[in-house]
This record gives structure tokens, C-alpha cells and sequence, in this order.
């Protein structure tokens, strides 16, 4: 490699929780640089799931954490060109990656969905990711599907 590897940035943790995994969401969330939106919405969002789901034993940030977890990728498919034919090859994903891909699509699919506020769309994703369902739990189910049914080709490995 020619340049040098760019330093990771520090990200600050969050006011309310001292959680930087709350920072990460609250700037996948953001848009034009309107963090203190974001940090409402987030916050609005896990009201409503401590609201909903007051039966469980959990805090809302706990709730929220096993959601991202059972969002969260294992392996992908990544195309790589080989003999003039492209393969799906199978991959491992990086920790940081899985987290960002699972923050996208929980953010992604809450956008997608019907809902009054961007709040209540959050949460009620949040809600569905949690009980192992809806878009963005779909969304994990393909790419492990998707793997699985190319495993044939792991041994194109990069």
C-alpha cells in the first residue's frame, strides 16, 4: 500500500447511557448533521419500548442490544471474478462491519415501515428485531441463506 492506513476515530460515548454503541446508532441515524434530532428520535424510540414492552424483566438499552444481536450478520457474500465466471464466495465479516451492517438495516427497514414519527417506526423495529422478526431480521436471514447455499465456493476465499 502506498498511503498509510487512516487512524480510527474516537467515538464519545452517548449522555444519557455513557454508551458509545448509542453514539454509533444515534450517527447512522443522523442526517445533515442533525445529531441532537437524532439523539430525540433515539431516545423517544426507546421510550416507547420500555412503554410497550414494560412486561419484560430488561431496560429499553438492554432490549435494544439484543435486537442489534439478532440482526447482526455472521458470514456475507462478497463476487469475486474467476475465470471469466463471477461466484457469491462466502465470507466471515469483521466485527466492526457486523455492527455497522446491523445498525444499517435496523435504521434502514424503521424507515421503510408505516408509522406516525421516525420514532415510533425505530421502535416498533427495534420491537420486531427483538422478538426475532420483521425487515431487517429478514434481511440477516438472506444473507445467511444466501452464504449457506454458496458454501461450495468457500474455497475462493480472498
Amino acid at each position: 500500500m502506498r498511503k498509510a492506513k487512516p487512524k480510527k476515530r474516537v467515538i464519545l460515548p452517548d449522555p444519557k447511557f455513557n454508551d458509545q454503541k448509542v453514539s454509533k446508532f444515534v450517527n447512522h441515524l443522523m442526517y445533515d448533521g442533525k445529531k441532537n434530532t437524532s439523539y430525540e428520535i433515539f431516545y423517544k424510540a426507546l421510550d416507547t419500548v420500555q412503554e410497550k414492552m414494560s412486561k419484560e424483566e430488561k431496560t429499553a438499552l438492554e432490549i435494544w442490544k439484543q435486537a442489534l444481536d439478532n440482526i447482526t450478520p455472521q458470514v456475507e457474500v462478497k463476487s469475486r471474478r474467476i475465470g471469466g465466471a463471477t461466484f457469491q464466495v462466502p465470507t466471515e465479516i469483521r466485527a466492526e462491519r457486523k455492527e455497522s451492517i446491523s445498525m444499517k438495516n435496523l435504521i434502514a427497514f424503521a424507515r421503510k415501515r408505516g408509522g406516525k414519527t421516525m420514532a415510533d417506526k425505530l421502535a416498533a423495529e427495534i420491537m420486531d428485531a427483538y422478538n426475532n422478526q420483521g425487515g431487517a431480521f429478514k434481511r440477516k436471514e438472506d444473507m445467511h441463506r444466501m452464504a449457506e447455499a454458496n458454501r461450495a465456493f468457500a474455497h475462493f476465499r480472498f
